[in-house]
């Protein structure tokens, strides 16, 4: 039974640690559009990915509010018919507060109903989650046109910059040199902010054994453990590689694709593992066909997956793949005789084309020109991009096509000021 007293040291304790919280580095949202609007505001992503530093920034806008964290073992029986009490307390705490800051809300069944309430009753709230169905969803079904969403995902390469202390413009011979040897540690090592802070690989294996038995296993009572770790160890091991569910259900041994499939659907939830589906105007042959499979972030891939090369072409593609949802992009991958990485839409066509190439050389250069250039046939389009490590040149085709080559760290930093924030309102 969780007492009053014991309910009300918590949330002191729990305020105490949140009001001592770094703010850690400002992240590329527009803070002003969620704060001047009296809309719930979700904040979903992956676990350590900066929810509740977020939320920490938010909260120096305000003079005073309330700050719950339910990810805490101590409110293991806390129940929906418990909010109430709850509110109780935070109003004897700061009786005139008006806002409410809390964490990982999707731990309490119920929890929609309570939130819709004090929403009407006029409190402006913030919330985070770790499960994108379950936050979306609940919301959908019960505060429908109340609330804002932000995804947020590990750290950007611009908010690694400003992690490193290192100003993009103007860019200078020495600049450029910084910026490159930080792209080189992001491509290795990924965006998540403590991983990057103290450089402890036990860090990030501890965070995937968390969403994988907290998040998933247990949540969703997998009992194929082994076989449903195998599977995730090997799409992590092959990201960016076709996949379809037969495939994937014969390379671990499970017998029905068709849990591989759910599977899939729930690292998706918890923002572990992404598919990306082949264009095709058939919406149905879209879904049936063969996709490609990326991952959330590379330091945690390499910590996770089998390596047995360098394989930064892979890693390059996959910064690539997570950099476009973060930009909240809808994204296909082209194949007919050639192949094209991304194919970016908006509702009505497509606007982009981008191959990944870690370096075009001899081998290979005619190989990507030419997917690139029959994705841009296919979808009417006279320019396309090709993104590699370093290398920057302007390349017209035989049919008189603009191929425009770049290196991605200046593709990730250019346009900063011009880009929406990946939310939705």
């Amino acid at each position: 039974m969780l007492t009053d007293r014991t309910l009300e040291e918590i949330i002191l304790d729990q305020q105490e640690v949140f009001i001592a919280k770094d703010t850690g580095v400002k992240r590329s949202i527009e803070y002003d559009r969620y704060m001047r609007h009296d809309q719930i505001v979700t904040i979903s992503g992956v676990r350590r990915c900066g929810k509740s530093t977020l939320l920490r920034q938010f909260a120096t806008h305000y003079d005073s509010y309330y700050y719950m964290n339910f990810d805490d073992e101590r409110l293991i029986d806390f129940t929906a018919a418990d909010f109430s009490r709850l509110m109780i307390l935070f109003q004897k705490i700061a009786k005139d507060s008006r806002t409410i800051f809390i964490d990982e809300i999707q731990n309490i069944p119920g929890w929609e109903r309570f939130i819709r309430r004090i929403h009407d009753e006029g409190y402006k709230i913030y919330l985070t989650g770790s499960n994108a169905r379950l936050l979306s969803s609940e919301l959908g079904t019960h505060l429908t046109g109340r609330y804002a969403k932000i995804e947020l995902y590990p750290f950007s390469f611009p908010e690694l910059l400003t992690f490193c202390g290192i100003d993009a413009v103007p860019l200078t011979s020495k600049t450029k040199a910084e910026i490159l040897r930080a792209f080189d540690r992001y491509l290795e090592e990924g965006g998540f902010p403590e991983f990057l802070k103290f450089s402890d690989p036990e860090y990030l294996k501890r965070t995937y054994d968390d969403i994988i038995y907290r998040d998933i296993v247990s949540r969703f009572g997998i009992r194929e453990v082994k076989a449903f770790q195998q599977l995730v160890q090997f799409v992590f091991s092959n990201a960016g590689k076709e996949a379809s569910y037969n495939s994937l259900a014969k390379a671990v041994g499970i017998k029905s694709p068709m849990s591989v499939r759910s599977y899939i659907g729930y690292l998706e939830e918890a923002y572990l593992v992404f598919e990306l589906y082949r264009y095709d105007a058939s919406l149905k042959r879209q879904y049936a066909g063969q996709k490609k499979l990326y991952v959330i972030d590379n330091g945690m891939r390499n910590t996770i997956a089998f390596r047995f090369s360098q394989d930064t072409g892979r890693l390059l593609e996959n910064l690539v793949f997570i950099e476009l949802r973060r930009r909240g992009a809808e994204i296909f991958f082209f194949k007919e005789s050639g192949e094209c990485d991304f194919i970016i839409r908006d509702r009505d066509h497509t606007t982009e084309v981008l191959q990944i190439s870690y370096e075009l050389n001899a081998i290979d250069r005619d190989r990507e020109i030419a997917g690139l250039s029959q994705a841009m046939a296919a979808h009417g389009l006279s320019h396309g991009t090709i993104l590699t490590y370093n290398q920057e040149e302007e390349i017209t085709t035989p049919d008189g096509m603009k191929v425009h080559v770049m290196p991605v760290w200046r593709w990730l930093i250019e346009g900063l000021g011009d880009r929406p924030d990946n939310s939705s309102m």
